[in-house]
């Protein structure tokens, strides 16, 4: 078998490449593997803040294409996603996030985003459980949604069989076919692929898989977790998200409960030679978090008092893919030819698939990425092993102390 791309991962990244590669090259084949069922790791448990405006503003042309092409999408199928416009609110309580956030706001208008500094009052009118006391400013950036970030991914996967792309689940990748530096194919659980352009999406096993090619690919799989609370009448459906920098905590509505995630005093990490192929067997937290909830609840209820009252109906859990800079790790690997790299999310994946998809389906093409992906250039911490603890640490400890959303 033959294909012009192959892409290893059926993720929200692996998807999103098919949709736009079918698109963009109608005569072209690509065929995605993917060891379980579509977008049932990472995709399925992110939180998914969909932020277009970041202080990190080389993420925010990605975020943009996110938002284009869902309607490009929902016309082609003829459904809503039912993205929730809400808005999202960033609340600094601190002379350091007042600052960003002054920088936060120049940034939105430069990419022509509506953003504007609000009340506590109209804050909290907003959002009936939060607290604004200790605010020095709040801004509102109106144009801002969450999703279900599954149907996000298979939005992007239906669209893309609907223009020719293969999918094949239940298919695992044991090795990828290297000849000299070039990568020619796969082989897999029922035989070998070959390709002119493969692709590694593959979530937190990606490392693993880069390292077949001599890669040392510069990212860790470390823990994301969220509560959601039991439903009460101060979180209205359509409030806002919120973001709490000085909290390193961030929420959002729903259905009538709060989600809120908060960055404990130190992440959970692990190797990915450790990750079982299925995500559902591997234990993220005995006590669902209680206890790194517990060292930093003191800081969130400043912002959200009744979180010691309000009771706990679900806890959720994945892995992202973080590195030290809070950057993403993507694209063209050096020295390795025919491979491509959609890898290293940094907790951003859901938000950034629009761009992703449309910069590795042109790299696949042979044509120039339309983003700029200097900050996420594979080589930029030079040679490093990433399966050694120290590595894992640095970059546990990169989602430890991040206060952005």
């Amino acid at each position: 078998m033959k294909a012009d791309v192959l892409i290893v991962g059926g993720g929200i990244f692996g998807c999103a490449i098919a949709y736009y590669y079918t698109r963009n090259n109608p005569d072209k084949k690509v065929i995605v593997l993917e060891r379980n069922e579509l977008c049932n790791s990472a995709t399925s448990r992110a939180a998914a803040l969909v932020t277009k405006i970041r202080t990190k503003k080389h993420f925010v042309p990605l975020s943009l294409e996110t938002y284009r092409v869902i309607p490009e999408m929902e016309k082609l199928l003829g459904e809503s996603m039912d993205m929730k416009y809400v808005g999202v609110m960033h609340v600094a309580a601190s002379e350091s996030n007042e600052a960003s956030l002054t920088e936060l706001i120049k940034i939105a208008r430069e990419f022509g985003q509506p953003a504007e500094y609000i009340s506590g009052e109209k804050a909290q009118q907003l959002s009936p459980w939060l607290r604004t006391e200790e605010a020095r400013k709040i801004a509102f950036l109106p144009g801002e949604a969450y999703c279900d970030p599954y149907l996000l991914g298979t939005f992007f996967s239906r669209c893309a069989k609907l223009q020719g792309a293969e999918f094949r689940q239940g298919v695992e990748v044991e090795k990828i076919l290297m000849e000299n530096n070039t990568a020619v194919g796969v082989v897999t659980t029922e035989g070998s692929i070959r390709a002119d352009t493969v692709v590694i999406a593959a979530g937190a096993w990606s490392p693993l898989l880069a390292a077949q090619a001599g890669i040392g690919l510069p990212m860790a799989p470390v823990r994301s977790q969220y509560w959601i609370t039991e439903k009460k009448d101060i979180f209205p459906v359509n409030s806002p998200i919120v973001l709490l920098p000085d909290a390193q905590a961030y929420a959002r509505p729903e259905g009538g409960s709060l989600l809120f995630g908060i960055r404990e005093k130190k992440s959970f990490t692990a190797s990915p030679k450790n990750i079982p192929a299925d995500i559902s067997d591997f234990s993220f937290s005995p006590d669902k978090g209680m206890a790194d909830l517990t060292e930093v609840i003191d800081k969130l209820a400043r912002f959200f008092p009744s979180v010691y009252d309000v009771g706990i109906k679900f806890y959720v859990a994945g892995f992202s893919g973080y590195t030290p800079d809070n950057n993403l790790t993507m694209g063209v690997p050096p020295g390795v030819h025919h491979l491509l790299l959609a890898t290293g999310c940094v907790g951003a994946g859901i938000s950034v698939s629009g761009g992703v998809g449309l910069a590795f389906a042109e790299l696949a093409a042979g044509r120039p990425n339309p983003f700029d992906f200097s900050y996420f250039d594979i080589a930029r911490f030079g040679q490093i092993d990433p399966f050694s603890p120290a590595w894992l640490d640095r970059c546990a400890l990169a989602r430890s102390t991040k206060v952005s959303g």
